[in-house]
């Protein structure tokens, strides 16, 4: 019955990430991914300044979308704690750019087809959607903060409230 389990999850295309999740005081590893316009962006382009990095499974879901609107809404809060704000799920860039144009997000939605970066930071994978998961990464590109479980309801909250911590320890 277990080995069946484990044949069917890998049939359907669900891969949990081999890596463990990052922790606190790691060095975050380098991100390069198109956003939504296909641009190329990278973790490096932002050193010295914070940097949320929220994986989420899927663009226009109900939490996917309640996610992006809270960091949309508390865009002001996070801009003034200098932070820089990417959204990273493995829908494609067309999709991304139908997602941000819809709720008019202020920041880039960044396409990871492959699970590189999901891999890399230690976020889950099932049925090739990346799990609710963020990393707040500091100024030094380290992580400074890792969310493993999120509520989309009150997540923004959450950050700003640690993105002003980080702020008030350096």
């Amino acid at each position: 019955m277990v080995l069946w389990g484990v044949g069917f999850a890998w049939a359907c295309g669900s891969s949990q990430s081999n890596k463990a999740t990052l922790r606190v005081g790691e060095v975050a590893p380098e991100i390069m991914l198109q956003n939504q316009d296909g641009r190329l962006r990278t973790l490096s382009e932002h050193r010295g300044k914070p940097v949320v990095l929220y994986f989420y499974p899927k663009d226009a879901t109900p939490g996917c979308t309640k996610e992006a609107c809270a960091f949309r809404d508390a865009w002001e809060r996070i801009q003034a704690q200098g932070a820089v704000v990417y959204g990273i799920s493995t829908d494609d860039v067309d999709s991304h750019r139908r997602f941000h144009s819809e709720h008019r997000l202020p920041f880039d939605l960044l396409a990871d087809r492959e699970g590189k970066a999901c891999r890399d930071y230690g976020v889950p994978l099932f049925m090739g959607l990346a799990s609710r998961m963020t990393f707040i990464v500091d100024s030094e590109g380290r992580i400074a903060r890792v969310f493993p479980e999120v509520d989309p309801a009150v997540h923004a909250d959450q950050v700003v409230e640690a993105l002003e911590e980080l702020k008030k320890s350096k």
